[in-house]
């Protein structure tokens, strides 16, 4: 029997679209920790205590039961009484919270001692309204001011910053057993119970942002679905489904829809309504450039409208001057968006903030991908001015020192040191564990705007505008030449990991050349040789490719990006070797990623884990911090699917191609509700010796299926 490793052990997480809350196992929440409840990138309760005469309550169980409710159940400890000792394991008290727009909470009481009972349920909730970067940080400062009012059994707690920033929390009772008093800042109920008797207690937590209210529907019922639960109900209905013989590869790909749908935030276009990813739980819920565009193009198979959602809703976010304190520059695809107060004041630059090299040209790969499943020419089209904004960014500000290669530096006095997916302050380091200083070419952007021209060429083509699209895939051939002279790294047979403000290689031994792969830009020679690197017992640790070299001097197996293995970026390595048709490497990553992910929680991938060397008596060790559940962690298992069966859409000219070479590890797989366009396909997979066969089960629509090779 497999162990269950629990990365955030003793912590549950409820989450309902952008809001969610993070407590305690017991259900408690400490404001010293990264707990709380959460709304609109505020913090609005900061410490939450249920205590019976001033005892705390010992937690018998407390679970999930869906993403955004959770059941606690308790008993009393040993309590005094005004009628003497109430010994413990009497009461039974059940506590259910829901998200529902804000929150809320059944607390239900059952007396099963022999005598009546009397004490006082205390509960003491505090709000602080911490900005989400301040509890992160774990620096807490208040700005603004706090007043908290008590009026007909109604707790009102109100914060003002600024002249316009405005949060508050409003707390009443819904169908109380007995009448609240507020006293000492918490509210207190006598309660008194005969032998079988039940006390129950409804609450009402409506959150107050700027003048709007998101409060729980007047009338509660536990099978109440939210907006953001109709919209995930409707994904999950929607997005493609996987059977096979292999159980733990089907619960974790369920596991990966039901987290995918629950990490879905709303966004509008022209009135409409659209739901596109966000980065994860609980730092990354808001539209996160990066992310939400790589979760996007791990999803095309699955379900191809999160990509459209995506790319029209950072258009429209898409930079239009220069701004240094943003790192914004025209045509520049934003990175993070926040509403927090630090945003607002402007302590922060997240209004939205642009610092990140590969979104504005992972965006121009992701719309011509989604426009290949879905041959939407409403959205190219209403794409296309900024797509040209988009190129015009990768030529005048993306290579701003005219060197014919792209990379970052930050203007801003806020701004991130690093801008690649690797962007924490200590990722990028030389062979001898030196930090490197900005401007940094990075290896895989060179790659994604190698593929960025020749997928952009394509749709200028279906537009017509021949000269425009000869000029790109000019482009990118002069790129592919450069780019294989300066980077490859001879000695090594691998590419460095970018070039340095001196225009020097790095040449630190990386994961980051894997990610070459699926951009095309490595020619067929050379593929072979990166394969054999990565699977070398310094990259290749059992799990998963780690990040960095283990000879490096700054290698730590259990850091967030200097030797700790990422499912994302083995899922995007996987998928490249197999475009390279080394179809038995990149099983060999899936195998090690899907055997980590039956050993966490729930068959659920942590945004990382660390780096340690897989052996027959351990499991894979927790990255600390990771969050979970995480949106590019959940693409990864779609991803790894679609690489293993070589799913390829034409959906203009309603093609399909496949080329699978199923693992033996994965001896059938069968799809349905497969869409390409407007049509719904289901294939079956299985493994006769070392081949793999194929078949279409069923069709609806026109869809021409063919092999791929």
């Amino acid at each position: 029997m497999l162990a269950k490793i629990t990365v955030k052990p003793g912590r549950i997480i409820l989450n309902d679209g952008s809001t969610f809350l993070v407590t305690s196992a017991d259900g408690a929440i400490d404001e010293n920790q990264a707990e709380g409840l959460f709304v609109q990138d505020t913090r609005l309760i900061s410490h939450y205590e249920l205590t019976l005469n001033r005892h705390r309550l010992l937690l018998l169980a407390s679970s999930n039961i869906t993403h955004h409710s959770a059941l606690y159940v308790y008993t009393n400890s040993e309590l005094e009484t005004l009628k003497g000792i109430l010994p413990k394991n009497c009461l039974v008290v059940s506590q259910q919270r829901d998200l529902v727009n804000c929150m809320h909470e059944d607390i239900d009481i059952t007396n099963w001692h022999e005598e009546q009972v009397m004490f006082q349920m205390v509960l003491s909730i505090r709000s602080d309204f911490a900005d989400i970067f301040q509890v992160k940080s774990k620096q807490l400062l208040i700005r603004g001011h706090i007043e908290t009012t008590w009026q007909d059994g109604k707790l009102t707690v109100q914060y003002h910053s600024g002249e316009s920033f405005h949060r508050g929390l409003i707390i009443t009772t819904n169908n109380a057993s007995s009448p609240p008093h507020n006293a000492n800042g918490r509210l207190v109920f006598d309660i008194a119970l005969e032998p079988g008797e039940s006390w129950h207690l409804g609450l009402n937590y409506t959150a107050l942002v700027d003048g709007k209210e998101f409060k729980p529907p007047e009338v509660y019922s536990l099978d109440h679905t939210t907006e953001a639960g109709k919209e995930r109900n409707a994904f999950i209905e929607k997005a493609m489904r996987i059977q096979s013989s292999n159980a733990d590869v089907v619960a974790c790909y369920q596991q990966a829809l039901m987290d995918i749908g629950a990490l879905q935030i709303k966004v509008e276009d022209k009135g409409n309504q659209l739901w596109m990813p966000a980065g994860g739980i609980p730092w990354f819920m808001t539209v996160f450039g990066r992310d939400s565009l790589i979760v996007s193009l791990q999803s095309l198979s699955v379900y191809h409208q999160f990509a459209s959602a995506t790319v029209v809703r950072l258009a429209q976010l898409q930079a239009n001057k220069v701004d240094d304190w943003r790192d914004a520059q025209p045509g520049k695809m934003p990175h993070e968006l926040r509403c927090g107060e630090l945003a607002q004041l402007h302590v922060l630059p997240y209004t939205p903030y642009y610092g990140t090299v590969d979104a504005t040209i992972l965006w121009i790969i992701t719309l011509a991908a989604a426009y290949s499943w879905n041959a939407d020419a409403g959205m190219l089209d209403e794409c296309q001015p900024s797509l040209k904004k988009a190129l015009d960014w990768i030529d005048n500000y993306g290579d701003f020192d005219g060197d014919g290669f792209v990379e970052y530096l930050s203007r801003s006095q806020s701004g991130a040191r690093n801008q690649g997916w690797k962007d924490s302050g200590k990722a990028i380091i030389y062979p001898n564990g030196e930090l490197v200083d900005p401007p940094i070419a990075l290896c895989e952007v060179q790659g994604e705007v190698y593929k960025a021209w020749k997928e952009a060429a394509e749709l200028y083509e279906r537009w017509g505008e021949k000269a425009r699209a000869t000029q790109l895939r000019q482009k990118a051939n002069d790129l592919y030449q450069r780019f294989n002279e300066r980077f490859w790294m001879e000695s090594e047979e691998f590419y460095c990991l970018g070039l340095d403000s001196h225009k020097q290689q790095i040449r630190t031994i990386t994961s980051n050349p894997g990610q070459l792969l699926w951009t095309g830009i490595v020619p067929e020679e050379r593929a072979h040789k990166i394969a054999q690197r990565l699977f070398q017992a310094d990259m290749w640790c059992g799990w998963g490719i780690r990040t960095l070299s283990s000879k490096n001097r700054g290698y730590n197996p259990i850091s967030y990006q200097r030797g700790s293995v990422w499912p994302f970026d083995n899922s995007l390595i996987a998928y490249g070797l197999k475009k390279y048709g080394y179809f038995q490497e990149a099983n060999q990553i899936a195998e090690g990623i899907f055997t980590a992910a039956k050993y966490f929680d729930g068959g659920r991938l942590p945004e990382v884990f660390g780096g340690i060397e897989r052996r027959p008596n351990n499991f894979p060790v927790p990255y600390i911090d990771a969050n979970i559940p995480q949106g590019w962690s959940s693409g990864a298992i779609f991803l790894f699917i679609n690489a293993i069966l070589g799913l390829e859409p034409d959906a203009v000219r309603q093609r399909l191609k496949v080329y699978p070479t199923l693992p033996d590890w994965l001896p059938d797989l069968e799809l349905t509700n497969l869409t390409v366009r407007d049509a719904k396909v289901a294939l079956r997979f299985w493994r006769e010796g070392e081949q793999t066969r194929w078949e279409v089960t069923h069709i609806e629509g026109e869809l021409q299926v063919e092999a791929n090779g």
